[in-house]
C-alpha cells in the first residue's frame, strides 16, 4: 500500500473551512477512486499547518497523481504556500 502525504499551510482562521471542504468534497471524491483505501486530515488551528494522508493500493500511482491535482483544486484558495507532496510505502499498520 502507498501513502500520499501532503503538507498544507493555510491561515489559522481558515482551518474550519479546510476541514469542511476536505470532509464534504475531497473525501467523497476520493471514495470514487479505484484503489483508494482511506484518508486523514490533521490540522493545527493555532498555526494553520495541515497534513493530508491518503492510502492507496500500491499499483495505483497514476490514479494517485490525478486525484492529487483534483483534490488540491478543491481548497487551493485557502492555501498560503505551495503544498509539499510526498509518497511513502506503508509498511506497518495497526
Amino acid at each position: 500500500m502507498q501513502a500520499m502525504v501532503v503538507d498544507l499551510r493555510i491561515r489559522p482562521v481558515d482551518t474550519k473551512e479546510l476541514v469542511r471542504v476536505y470532509r464534504s468534497e475531497v473525501v467523497p471524491m476520493a471514495r470514487e477512486q479505484r484503489g483508494f483505501k482511506g484518508a486523514w486530515l490533521l490540522t493545527d488551528p493555532d498555526t494553520g499547518v495541515g497534513i493530508s494522508i491518503t492510502l492507496w493500493d500500491t499499483d495505483m500511482h497514476a490514479e494517485i497523481e490525478g486525484f492529487y491535482d483534483e483534490k488540491i483544486e478543491k481548497f487551493a484558495r485557502l492555501l498560503t504556500e505551495t503544498p509539499v507532496r510526498k509518497h511513502y510505502d506503508l509498511n506497518v499498520m495497526v
